[in-house]
């Protein structure tokens, strides 16, 4: 007679050292196929992670669950277990659907929201010494530059910690397979989890949080996570506005943050009836997957949900982050920043993955699918927003391809420097940019420094599958090239927000285009970035 199949569930609290055995506990679970008590199992490791348990799960049948244990890194439980290759790649049954799916939740709202702020400083801890491992946090701003709307400094410097023993310069001369073999890469060019990544959905800065507070009484705030990046490695806030159709006015913010309580009198008088009704639409908060009526949110109250500017402040950004609703599973989810709006009048697709091809296929898009981590389904049980596209979508979008970039003086009509204003250090660096620094095959000045979507292969450089805080470390593929024009006004940078100054950003590119460029070269390249 065949055995029943089983796994065993053992944990430690975290303050029990690993070499004691009077602490650990251990639940097995017992089932002759099916996947059913594979799923209580999944469930009760991760109830026992949130209470700060340390997880080990073990199973007795590997070739026949190997791929649904995969599935463990979705729920951030630390697995440790010993299979071969061969039965990932022979393992014939599907993943589980609520790896694709959202799950109904299988708790009281009020025990939830008490294991996650139970487990709250350990998340946050967890994500600081993470950060800490990998950049210098420090406030060090360039002396005498700041953002467009003269509120906040633009930080200096390279920030990314190179491994011991090694220079930027050393490490520039290896070849990628030497670096992924000899284990090289900085840690701060990889890709950057979400603060609880095994969750994941949208967490916004203090600034926002407050303001919107101050101004809506609309709490944007999560009781399981906070933001994780200090301020000044943020932008401005909040961010100035410039219109294409008033450059004569310059910042038409008035130095406030856009909202449903203000628009009105603040844009009346220089926008359109139709632009302005769009506008309303764009502040006008709609269920999210975090924030909504439900018992399924992470708002400590019901929540009338978001707005498309709560991310886009101001139409920029407030470096606001989710995940990528384009990929599955939950564990190779790529961090995602907010992008700006800036220009988006002089872009032909939208959207870091998805090639969106117009604003209001993108507009559209967010609020159907992308409020929801591209899960349709959940969007229908929370409360989706059905925007109308001829009534809706199209006013929308009008408002938003009039958000201008801010003034850059030194550039030409053409985008290039103008040398009666432009020092020699920026020309030089404006050389790199166009010849041996390879920067202009992708940002191209004609056409506002973007272009298409490109992949950089960084996994040339490493060893796929490493895991950081429950993110598994996958290729990013094609990645969109977004616009360079501001570029000092929306730190952090890349898609995923991992590069925290134009510093660190010159020697990641250095790197993974193998361009050697000399230390002048690159200070020379960051003034002429801080020039766009």
């Amino acid at each position: 007679m065949k055995l029943p199949s089983c796994i065993v569930v053992k944990t430690r609290s975290e303050n029990e050292s690993e070499g004691k055995m009077s602490g650990l506990r251990q639940i097995a679970f017992y089932w002759k196929r099916g996947i059913g008590t594979f799923t209580a199992s999944v469930k009760t490791a991760h109830t026992l992670a949130n209470l700060g348990r340390k997880i080990l799960i073990l199973g007795c049948d590997l070739k026949a669950h190997t791929a649904r244990l995969r599935s463990l890194f979705l729920i951030g439980v630390a697995i440790a277990f010993a299979v071969s290759a061969h039965a990932f790649a022979t393992a014939s049954d599907p993943l589980p659907a609520d790896l694709i799916y959202r799950t109904f939740p299988s708790l009281p709202f009020s025990e939830v929201k008490q294991f996650d702020e139970r487990a709250k400083p350990r998340v946050m801890e967890r994500q600081r010494r993470l950060l800490e491992e990998r950049y210098d946090l420090s406030d060090r701003p360039v002396q005498g530059v700041v953002m467009s709307g003269r509120r906040k400094a633009v930080q200096a410097g390279v920030r990314v910690k190179l491994p011991k023993g090694v220079s930027w310069g050393a490490l520039a001369e290896k070849s990628p397979d030497e670096i992924r073999e000899q284990g090289l890469l900085p840690a701060g060019f990889m890709p950057l989890p979400h603060v609880k990544h095994a969750i994941g959905g949208q967490v916004f800065p203090e600034v926002q949080i407050n303001e919107m507070g101050r101004q809506e009484g609309r709490d944007l705030r999560r009781f399981d996570v906070d933001f994780d990046l200090p301020d000044h490695l943020t932008p401005e806030f909040p961010p100035p506005i410039f219109l294409t159709s008033h450059p004569e006015l310059g910042d038409v913010s008035r130095g406030e943050l856009l909202t449903i309580r203000n628009f009105n009198e603040t844009m009346s008088g220089i926008i359109t009836p139709v632009q302005m009704d769009g506008l309303r639409l764009l502040l006008t908060p709609f269920p999210q997957e975090e924030f909504n009526e439900t018992e399924d949110r992470k708002a400590a109250e019901e929540s009338l949900g978001v707005a498309c500017l709560d991310c886009h402040s101001n139409f920029h950004t407030n470096a606001a982050f989710h995940l990528t609703p384009d990929v599955r599973p939950q564990a190779q989810r790529f961090r995602l920043e907010t992008t700006s709006l800036r220009g988006l009048f002089n872009q032909q697709i939208h959207g870091s993955k998805r090639s969106l091809r117009s604003i209001e296929d993108f507009t559209e898009f967010e609020q159907r699918t992308a409020y929801f981590n591209g899960d349709h389904v959940s969007a229908a049980r929370k409360g989706v927003n059905l925007l109308d596209r001829a009534s809706q979508v199209s006013m929308m979008a009008q408002m938003q391809n009039m958000i201008d970039f801010p003034p850059a003086p030194k550039l030409d009509v053409s985008g290039r420097l103008d040398p009666s204003r432009a020092s020699e250090k920026e020309l030089e660096g404006e050389r790199v940019f166009m010849g041996k620094g390879g920067c202009a095959l992708c940002h191209v000045p004609q056409t506002a420094f973007m272009d298409n979507m490109h992949d950089l292969k960084l996994e040339r450089f490493y060893k796929t599958g490493q895991s950081a805080n429950d993110l598994v470390m996958l290729p990013d593929g094609p990645i969109k090239t977004f616009t360079l024009r501001g570029i000092k006004d929306s730190p952090p940078y890349l898609h995923d927000g991992r590069l925290m100054t134009l510093a660190d950003t010159v020697e990641f590119f250095n790197l993974v285009l193998g361009t050697k460029l000399m230390q002048q070269e690159k200070d020379a390249l960051v003034a002429y970035l801080l020039a766009l």
